[in-house]
């Protein structure tokens, strides 16, 4: 291996052992949380009406979903997560807050509403029965409430994570979109994290960009980048980040490319590029949220920016090759392994 090849896969292990030390810290939480189902079967025949498969289902799966999924990724490295979100009073609000208990999650902070419909997203996945290992998804059906949190309970999650972050070692703010977050409480938040010294990691939808104001870390997929890249009228999606990084005050912009590996735009420095190293994906959901705690895992143990995007690319990896999206939560032992293949395998490529 050349030198510059040399330093990453020392950089790799380097990480790996940080990370199997790695001493818990309190992660703040605030987002959407929601039930993620997974029906399975096999689809072997088209329906004779219309051009669509017809699912025989073998099975069903669920859990908690959105920042709950973030939190079971964070808990699974041993860090101690205060979440803040909101459930129905109603099936899959009980279900969610029974997967998040069962994950050593306390769930103090999810206030369940009256007149509320927890968010559920219902993921069809089948294959033909003799291939049964290339699954693929067929439909996603979701069920939500039309309208947003109110602003007082809002503000009262807002409240009540605020008041952990002078302890905390990270802010996290995963936004679907909901109403949990909203301008105020984001605003004021991210102030109060900043003010604290806690490094705050968003996860927003392209519609609140202007929420996550002088955040440390933002992360997207690449075709959140590729859509901004068009709104913003630029040539290149490069072109398209260093503004987004600009205008709205990052430290750092991290573009989850799936198969095509990650993207790190940091003010002041050069594009980082990480390629990913699996040949065959299987399947990417879950892919942010993971990206998500890679990044938390990151800056808890003061890690540089190019061994946070090769951590990040790490755990992307082990969502791209995950047979089982329904149970599959980043953890500690999954991630270092991780680590160690990706070293392993520059060493190989050279023989």
């Amino acid at each position: 291996m050349e030198e510059g090849d040399w330093g990453i896969h020392d950089g790799l292990q380097n990480t790996r052992r940080r990370v199997e030390n790695m001493a818990p810290s309190l992660i703040v939480l605030v987002g959407d949380v929601m039930l993620d189902r997974f029906i399975y079967g096999y689809a072997n025949n088209l329906n004779p009406r219309a051009p669509v498969p017809v699912l025989k289902e073998t099975h069903r799966e669920q859990g908690a979903g959105a920042a709950a999924h973030v939190a079971r990724g964070l808990t699974s490295l041993q860090h101690n997560v205060s979440i803040f979100g909101v459930v129905g009073d109603d099936e899959a609000g009980a279900d969610v807050i029974d997967a998040l208990e069962e994950a050593g999650i306390k769930s103090d902070g999810v206030a369940v509403l009256e007149n509320w419909r927890t968010t559920v997203k219902t993921r069809f996945i089948a294959s033909r029965e003799s291939l049964i290992a290339n699954k693929q998804m067929m439909l996603r059906v979701d069920e939500e409430e039309p309208g947003d949190v109110s602003v007082e309970v809002a503000e009262l999650l807002a409240n009540q994570a605020s008041e952990l972050l002078s302890k905390a070692g990270a802010l996290v703010i995963s936004d679907y979109g909901k109403g949990v977050v909203n301008d105020e409480t984001a605003k004021s938040l991210i102030e109060q994290a900043k003010a604290a010294s806690v490094p705050v990691i968003c996860d927003p939808k392209l519609t609140g960009l202007h929420r996550t104001k002088d955040a440390d870390v933002v992360i997207f997929e690449s075709r959140g980048l590729e859509l901004m890249r068009r709104r913003l009228s630029k040539s290149t999606e490069e072109e398209a980040a260093w503004e987004l990084v600009e205008e709205h005050g990052w430290d750092s912009l991290l573009v989850l490319g799936g198969q095509n590996g990650v993207d790190l735009y940091k003010s002041g420095q050069e594009h980082t590029h990480v390629s990913c190293t699996l040949l065959e994906p299987r399947q990417q959901i879950g892919l942010i949220d993971a990206a998500v705690v890679a990044v938390v895992a990151a800056r808890a143990l003061s890690l540089s920016d190019l061994d946070m995007a090769h951590l990040a690319n790490a755990a992307c990896e082990c969502i791209l090759q995950a047979e089982d999206a329904a149970h599959f939560a980043i953890d500690r032992k999954t991630l270092c392994t991780r680590l160690d293949e990706v070293a392993w395998s520059m060493q190989i490529s050279q023989r």
